[in-house]
C-alpha cells in the first residue's frame, strides 16, 4: 500500500484550538487527531504492526527482566546477606536506595545519544556493562563497599528504561503505546514471578557450594547472562523502522506514516534547550507524580520478601514462592489496564485509580502484617497496582512530546522521579530500625501514592487522552 506524504496530515487542523491553551509558553506543539489513516487499518498492516511487536518486544523484555533481576534480588538476598554481614536494616535501604543515586546521573546524556546514534548499540553496551558490575555484589563484605557497586549498576542501567520508552515512540503511535509500554512493562512482573523462586532456590540450594554462601551465588549467577542478552541485542534489534529487514517497503510507508501521522510537531522542539526543558511546568508535573509513583514500586519491590517473612514464612525457598504471586497479580492487572486505557483513549481515571489501589493494598498489608493471608492480600493489591503504574504513566508524556523535547523530558522524568527509589526504601530502613515495624513506613509511602493519584487531575485530559 503506497501512502502520499500530505495524506497523514488531512484534518488536523480541526482539532487544533482544543490544545492551543495549553502551549502558549511551551514548545511543544500537539496533534490530537489521527482519524485520518487509523480509520482504515487493512489486515495487511495490522500483520505489519503484529510482526513489529514480536521482533522487538521479547528482546526488549528478556533485556529488561534480567535488569530488573540485577536490581532487586538484593531485597531476596537480604535474607542471608544482612546476617552474614552484620548490615543493619538502615544499612540495606541505604544500599538498596543508592542503586538510584547513580541511576539519576546518566538518563539525559544516554537518551540524546540514542536519539542520534541508534538504540541498539546503546541498549546493547549498557548490558554488557551491568553484566561485569552486578556479580561484583557477592564480593562485598563493608557497607562501603555495598553502597559502591549499588551505585554503579545504577549508573549503568540508568539509560536502559528511558532509552526504551524513546524508542518505542519511534515504533509506535500514541493509540498503541499504551499496550507497548504494558508488554515491556510486564517484564517488571515477569522477573518477579520467575525471579522469587528462583532466587530462592539458587539460595537454598548453592548455599556453601565452593565456599561461597547462597547470597553470593545468587548475584553471580543472575548478573552474567546479560553479557549474552547484549550480544542478542547487537545482532538483532533494528535501530527504525527503515532498518526492519524484516518489513516490506509498503509495510514500512504505511507504518512511518502512521507514526508521522501522530507525532508531535518537532519542528521548534528541535532546537529546544535544557533551559527550555526545565522551566516547562507540564514536566515537573509529570516528575512529581512519577516521583510518588516510584515510591510505591520500590518499596513493594525491595521490601516484599522482608514483609512476606514478617508475616511468619522462615524458609527462604518458600519466601521467593509467595513474593511471584503478587507478580503474577500485577501481570493481569497491568495487562487489562492499558489496554483498556488504549481502547477508550483514556489516560487519567486509570492511573489513577491503578495508583489508589495500590495504596490501599499497602495499607492492608501494613495494618495485619500478622496475618499471612490478609497480608498477601495487601500485597497483591499493592503489587498489582504499584507495577501497572509504569505503562500508563509513560502514555502520558509521550503524547505530547517530541524530538529532543521528548529524549531530553523522558530522561529528565525518569532520572528525577526515579530519586524516589532512593528514598522510599532508605525511609523504610529507618524507620524499621526505629519502631521495629514496617507499619509507619508502609502508612506513609501510601500517602505519596494518593498525592500521586491526585496530582494526575491537574494535567488536561485533552492532552494526554490520545
Amino acid at each position: 500500500m503506497d501512502v502520499q506524504p500530505d495524506v497523514v496530515f488531512v484534518g488536523w487542523k480541526q482539532e487544533l484550538h482544543l490544545i492551543l491553551p495549553y502551549m502558549k509558553d511551551d514548545v511543544m506543539n500537539v496533534q490530537t487527531s489521527v482519524q485520518p489513516l487509523s480509520s482504515h487499518i487493512t489486515d495487511r498492516e495490522e500483520n505489519a504492526w503484529r510482526r513489529a511487536v514480536w521482533r522487538i518486544l521479547p528482546i526488549l523484555m528478556i533485556s529488561y527482566i534480567f535488569a530488573y533481576l540485577d536490581r532487586i534480588n538484593v531485597g531476596i538476598a537480604k535474607l542471608q546477606m544482612s546476617s552474614d554481614l552484620a548490615f543493619s536494616e538502615t544499612v540495606y535501604g541505604l544500599g538498596a536506595g543508592i542503586f538510584f543515586i547513580g541511576f539519576f546521573f546518566f538518563q539525559i546524556p544516554s537518551n540524546i545519544i540514542l536519539q542520534k546514534f541508534g538504540a541498539r548499540r546503546l541498549l546493547a553496551a549498557l548490558l554488557v556493562c551491568w553484566a561485569v558490575i552486578a556479580p561484583l555484589t557477592a564480593l562485598v563484605s563493608t557497607p562501603f563497599q555495598f553502597y559502591a557497586v549499588r551505585f554503579m549498576l545504577g549508573l549503568t542501567e540508568s539509560g536502559f528504561y528511558p532509552g526504551v520508552i524513546l524508542y518505542l515512540s519511534f515504533w509506535f503511535p500514541s493509540y498503541r503505546r499504551g499496550k507497548m509500554f504494558a508488554l515491556f512493562a510486564a517484564a517488571v512482573p515477569l522477573s518477579g514471578l520467575l525471579g522469587g523462586p528462583l532466587s530462592g532456590w539458587i539460595m537454598e540450594h548453592f548455599h556453601n557450594m565452593h565456599g561461597l554462601a547462597g547470597w553470593k551465588w545468587l548475584f553471580i549467577l543472575q548478573g552474567t547472562p546479560s553479557l549474552l542478552v547484549g550480544l542478542v541485542v547487537l545482532k538483532l534489534l533494528p535501530d527504525r523502522i527503515n532498518d526492519a529487514k524484516w518489513l516490506s517497503a509498503d509495510e514500512k510507508a504505511i507504518m512511518n506514516a502512521r507514526v508521522k501521522e501522530d507525532a508531535v510537531d518537532d519542528t521548534t522542539v528541535e532546537q529546544a534547550s535544557l533551559g527550555t526543558v526545565l522551566r516547562n511546568g507540564k514536566l515537573w508535573l509529570l516528575t512529581l507524580i512519577y516521583f510518588c509513583l516510584i515510591a510505591g514500586f520500590y518499596t513493594v519491590s525491595f521490601w516484599l520478601p522482608t514483609l512476606v517473612r514478617n508475616a511468619g514464612v522462615k524458609d527462604v525457598f518458600t519466601v521467593g514462592m509467595l513474593t511471584a504471586i503478587p507478580y503474577a497479580a500485577a501481570i493481569f492487572t497491568m495487562i487489562v489496564a492499558s489496554r483498556s486505557a488504549d481502547k477508550h483513549r483514556e489516560r487519567r481515571w486509570h492511573l489513577a485509580v491503578i495508583a489508589v489501589m495500590s495504596g490501599v493494598g499497602m495499607v492492608i498489608s501494613a495494618l495485619y502484617a500478622d496475618n499471612l493471608w490478609i497480608a498477601m492480600f495487601g500485597l497483591n493489591l499493592g503489587a498489582a497496582g504499584g507495577l501497572s503504574t509504569l505503562p500508563l504513566f509513560w502514555s502520558l508524556p509521550t503524547a505530547f512530546l517530541g524530538g529532543t523535547m521528548a529524549a531530553v523530558g523522558i530522561a529528565l522524568i525518569n532520572s528525577i522521579g526515579n530519586l524516589a527509589g532512593f528514598v522510599a526504601p532508605y525511609l523504610m530502613g529507618i524507620l524499621s530500625d526505629l519502631t521495629h515495624s514496617t507499619l509507619t513506613g508502609m502508612l506513609i509511602i501510601s500517602c505519596t501514592l494518593f498525592v500521586g493519584a491526585a496530582a494526575i487531575f491537574l494535567i488536561p485530559g485533552r492532552v494526554v487522552n490520545r
